[in-house]
């Protein structure tokens, strides 16, 4: 059965035409989200500012929308401060691949602004909407705060905390945002429903509260907040936006990234919840290899006589679109881009450089956890900064 293409915060998949999954349309989701496209002009704004090529993700478009953005950039450019917001639903114990794709580009963020984050993770949505246990809910966020903690943040300047620990402490912004926000309104955005239990409907005012550095004792007030994120959570941030002037809070600006797709094709995105989909961080080399291998969907041709004489398809191929994400270096991704598309790159060298380029990343990544201590993620949690 045909279907539309669905992005939600709890759900993204592709069109499905004439029973054929495809991929995720951004241009559609920027037309109907009314994002602005990350172009040219900001490209080079930030390069004036930074004095060096930005960051593989922004010259690729694989960080593509906006909400202004530009503003931030003014601020950058008159030495007026501003604070990073990003957060993480723990839903299971390791984080995978497309996990790590907004914390990479909110440390690239924090560097070259040098600038304070705050982190959420939102133990109590993932208690409310998946079957999971309360102690599980825990859990895995405790877990997930050394996964994220390990990707180098500056802990002088950023701050992690828990949900279910830590929001008491913007119970009054989170009500003044709920005040604000009626039903017809969250049912409209967030789909809920007959069956919605009335901790989901109360959420939303918890992921908001962020937004607005009031929230925050160590941040000064009416600081602006840029939130760099996945675009199925842009929901939760329009929504701060059309609230921010009732509350008499700046608008919080945000950057998009896409999705890193599940090994199985681009109709989705990866999926904690399904092994064969996804690549954790704590997959071994073997791991990585045998699912790249047997799992990760190619658009090569059905012979290697076929593939050399007419070239693969690039646009349907999981594994070159995790070299877009992972392969830093613009020529070898041109490369590989370009051997394939001719042919003299067979499937399996391309399977065979994207399991080298996912095993240094999460080899490397996996030393950088195994070495905090609790002393280190103290320095993350501590409430002041």
């Amino acid at each position: 059965m045909d279907s539309e293409q669905k992005i939600t915060p709890w759900e993204v998949t592709g069109e499905i035409v004439e029973g054929k999954n495809m991929a995720v349309d951004y241009e559609k989701i920027i037309k109907n989200f009314g994002c602005q496209k990350i172009d040219e002009a900001i490209l080079k704004r930030i390069e004036k500012i930074i004095k060096k090529p930005v960051h593989h993700l922004l010259r690729r478009l694989l960080v593509f929308a906006h909400r202004d953005f530009n503003k931030i950039l003014d601020l950058v450019e008159t030495n007026k401060k501003f604070y990073l917001y990003t957060g993480r639903g723990p839903s299971s114990q390791s984080m995978h691949l497309g996990h790590a794709v907004p914390f990479l580009f909110c440390k690239y963020l924090q560097d070259i602004f040098d600038v304070h984050l705050v982190i959420q993770i939102t133990d109590d949505e993932k208690y409310l909407w998946k079957d999971l246990s309360l102690e599980d809910s825990i859990k895995f966020g405790k877990e997930n705060m050394k996964d994220i903690i390990a990707f180098g943040f500056n802990p002088q300047k950023t701050f992690i905390f828990s949900n279910i620990e830590y929001s008491y402490k913007f119970i009054k912004n989170s009500l003044r945002i709920s005040k604000h926000i009626n039903l017809n309104e969250a049912i409209k955005v967030f789909g809920f429903d007959s069956t919605s239990n009335i901790g989901q409907i109360e959420f939303p005012s918890k992921e908001i509260a962020p937004c607005f550095s009031s929230s925050f004792d160590f941040l000064e007030k009416n600081m602006m907040c840029l939130i760099p994120a996945a675009i199925d959570q842009d929901p939760y941030f329009r929504l701060a936006r059309d609230k921010a002037g009732i509350l008499k809070e700046p608008k919080p600006a945000t950057l998009y990234s896409g999705f890193l797709p599940d090994l199985k094709g681009l109709n989705t995105k990866m999926s904690a919840s399904d092994t064969k989909s996804s690549i954790y961080l704590t997959d071994s080399d073997s791991v990585i290899k045998n699912k790249i291998n047997k799992y990760a969907f190619s658009g090569g041709k059905d012979t290697l006589e076929e593939h050399r004489k007419y070239g693969g398809n690039i646009d349907v191929d999981v594994p070159f679109h995790y070299l877009k994400y992972f392969e830093e270096n613009d020529e070898e991704l041109e490369k590989y881009r370009t051997g394939y598309l001719d042919g003299s790159i067979s499937t399996g060298e391309m399977k065979k450089k994207c399991i080298q380029v996912l095993q240094k990343f999460i080899s490397n990544y996996r030393k950088a956890r195994e070495n905090l201590t609790d002393e280190i993620i103290d320095k993350f949690t501590a409430f002041s900064k």
